[in-house]
């Protein structure tokens, strides 16, 4: 709550990416940031890791965004 706080006011605003980062199958980072589309950029200015999606190619960098693509990954696997 207290880092939310502090972004609002002083935080990052993630303007210089790494390449993107792919992780493979069976791999033990499954969690944070690659959990939701398997590739994820790192930001070089305050090491904070972004999901990204190769076919859009962009970052997913909000919650309200992540939410959205989990959704539609939900509606493409269903049909």
């Amino acid at each position: 709550m207290v880092d939310r706080l502090f972004d609002a006011f002083f935080g990052c605003w993630h303007g210089n990416y790494s390449f993107p980062i792919s992780t493979r199958s069976g791999a033990r980072r499954k969690s944070g940031a690659a959990s939701l589309t398997g590739t994820y950029v790192v930001c070089l200015d305050c090491g904070r890791e972004l999901p990204y999606d190769w076919e859009d190619m962009k970052v997913i960098g909000t919650q309200a965004d992540q939410r959205q693509y989990a959704q539609s990954l939900a509606t493409k696997h269903a049909a």
